[in-house]
């Protein structure tokens, strides 16, 4: 693949003689110095530690990160632990925040570490419902005791891993937990959820899952449990309609490249378990490889020459946005590498353009009120990508916690066939800069575009609607959402004539949308006695359906009256017992 950051050394040079053969009138204005042409590759960074298996005091300096990471929830550390392909034995990697753990082979199963990948929850008293911001991919775990651990809430993806073993996802002691996401992963033995509320798995193969609480929902995984929502509350498609697997780092020989897998259509299982995995990849050095420091206008000069973009651990604070202007283009993050708007910008926007893929980062909203944080195409893209969509892949997106934010809206989607593809919306409940107007922020996820595919749509708290859908022909596969804790009482979430706003709303004048496995949940602790009319709002018509809905009261902090639009039995006293829709309409 041509260097095209080439390009525009070479345009520079074959413009020069054109100015100087120019009249005097039209060179006279002063001409600004082209910027030094930026370099592809690089080193990837203090905060990206490499293993191979020579490498001598592997547990000590995985022991030393967690340390650090363990109770760092709103902290600045940001770590990528890379292992090289081969195989490890005896460890325990225990992962903190903001962590992500990958082996570099092109299948899992090349990089074995004989030991296991835990997350636990002793830092929060064996609570795991804020254990966010963290992630294993690209791993083969033969576990020590035959079950790995992973204690999960949201923002915390299992991908493209080989448990040969079971895999636990409650905390030590079965306390509370609430996840999660897992894809392009195999699980040769049991899932055990325990007292996970939700979970989403997507073309993956497991041995056998364990239970269920409120919502379990699979798509194209062999070995899931068989439709019968609510009771056990499994939703079960046999397959994915599209998907692309998030791009990810790997070795060939001594040289890093970046792989970029296929789309594949009807999806089922794994993609990796009979040799190369389909696709293309990338070198290195087609990437800028991004430091914590640089500015959004070296980040899109960077862009301009045509390269793409690997955001090594950090923040990364932008005063304008980052533009990406170029068909097929790749943002990755590593570590949770986080974009930080200042001065009330965009951080991130993507034109109307084919096969963009943005994968593995964080935006934190800036105490300047942004209208948006992330745009993926202009207002009133129309272009069609159904052969090569945009994807948008563990892009996580948070307003307060860390410090005071704001945002109007956090996702904007308005590119035609988007898939969004595991994401957390939040507008952070605890931490720093957290209040009903500390961090406002009324709207989550809004989708314009039409075709759009969600594939794990997390989004939290918003002051209004926590996702609003104007596109035709959506999609929805999975759902989990909390409404905002903290209105102080009932008038503040009036909507004209309704108790508050809709968790999920489809905008009235859409004629199909579809939704699988949708759950929404209200804890007004503020105020108990506040009353939410619904968790879901939709038109009434016969091509927009939803299968498998429910809301719940969580410890009756508040109560629902319906579940949908007017359908379905209210939630009652302090039960936390979900009301449910199986089909509507």
């Amino acid at each position: 693949m041509p260097t095209l950051g080439r390009r525009s050394l070479l345009g520079a040079a074959a413009a020069a003689p054109v100015l100087a053969a120019l009249p005097a009138s039209a060179s006279a204005a002063p001409s600004r110095p082209r910027p030094r042409a930026l370099p592809g590759g690089g080193d990837l960074g203090p905060n990206v530690i490499v293993f191979d298996p020579s490498t001598s005091g592997i547990q000590a300096r995985l022991d030393q990160v967690f340390a650090q990471q363990e109770s760092a929830q709103f902290g600045t550390g940001r770590y990528a632990l890379l292992f090289k392909p081969g195989t490890y034995n005896g460890l325990n990697a225990q992962l903190g925040f903001y962590t992500s753990i990958m082996g570099l082979g092109l299948s899992p199963d090349d990089t074995t570490i004989n030991g296991d990948v835990t997350v636990d929850a002793g830092w929060f008293n064996g609570n795991a419902t804020q254990n966010f911001w963290r992630s294993a991919e690209n791993l083969a775990l033969v576990p020590v005791n035959g079950t790995n651990r992973w204690a999960v809430a949201q923002a915390a993806p299992f991908r493209r891993m080989h448990i040969r073993g079971s895999l636990n996802l409650s905390p030590n002691g079965y306390g509370w937990a609430s996840g999660g996401y897992i894809a392009d992963s195999r699980i040769d033995g049991q899932v055990q959820p325990y007292s996970q509320q939700q979970w989403y798995t997507r073309d993956s193969a497991i041995g056998s899952w364990l239970n269920g609480v409120w919502n379990k929902v699979f798509s194209g995984v062999e070995g899931a449990p068989a439709q019968s929502f609510p009771n056990p509350p499994y939703t079960t498609l046999d397959t994915t309609p599209v998907s692309r697997e998030k791009p990810f780092l790997y070795l060939n020989g001594s040289e890093y490249r970046i792989f970029l897998p296929e789309k594949r259509v009807n999806a089922r299982g794994v993609t990796w378990g009979n040799g190369t995995p389909r696709g293309t990849s990338l070198p290195l050095t087609d990437f800028y490889v991004a430091k914590p420091g640089d500015s959004a206008a070296t980040l899109n000069q960077a862009l301009t020459q045509g390269l793409h973009l690997l955001l090594t651990p950090g923040i990364y604070h932008v005063d304008q946005p980052i533009q990406v202007n170029r068909a097929g283009t790749v943002v990755l993050g590593l570590g949770y590498a986080t974009l930080v708007p200042d001065n009330g910008v965009t951080a991130l926007k993507v034109a109307d353009v084919d096969g963009v893929r943005l994968a593995g980062f964080l935006v934190d909203a800036g105490t300047v009120n942004s209208a948006t944080l992330l745009e993926v195409g202009p207002t009133g893209a129309a272009a069609d990508h159904s052969a090569n969509p945009t994807t948008v892949q563990d892009v996580f997106i948070r307003i307060g916690g860390a410090g005071a934010g704001k945002a109007t809206t956090s996702m904007v989607i308005n590119s035609r066939h988007t898939i969004v593809d595991h994401t957390w919306v939040w507008r952070a409940d605890h931490g720093a800069g957290v209040g009903w107007e500390t961090n406002r922020a009324d709207y989550g996820v809004v989708v314009n575009g039409a075709d759009v595919l969600a594939t794990g749509l997390f989004v939290e708290h918003f002051n209004k609607y926590d996702v609003q859908w104007f596109g035709e022909r959506g999609r929805t596969i999975f759902f989990q959402n909390e409404k905002a804790y903290d209105a102080p009482n009932q008038a503040a979430i009036q909507n004209g004539s309704m108790k508050g706003y809709a968790a999920y709303k489809v905008g009235d004048n859409v004629t199909v949308h579809e939704g699988w496995g949708l759950g929404s949940y209200c804890y007004y602790n503020v105020d108990p006695t506040i009353v939410q009319h619904h968790g879901f709002a939709a038109p009434v018509r016969p091509d927009v359906k939803f299968h498998n809905l429910l809301v719940v009261s969580l410890g009756g902090q508040g109560q629902y009256e319906c579940v949908i639009n007017d359908t379905g039995s209210p939630t009652s006293g302090t039960s936390t017992v979900p009301s449910t829709v199986v089909s509507y309409p």
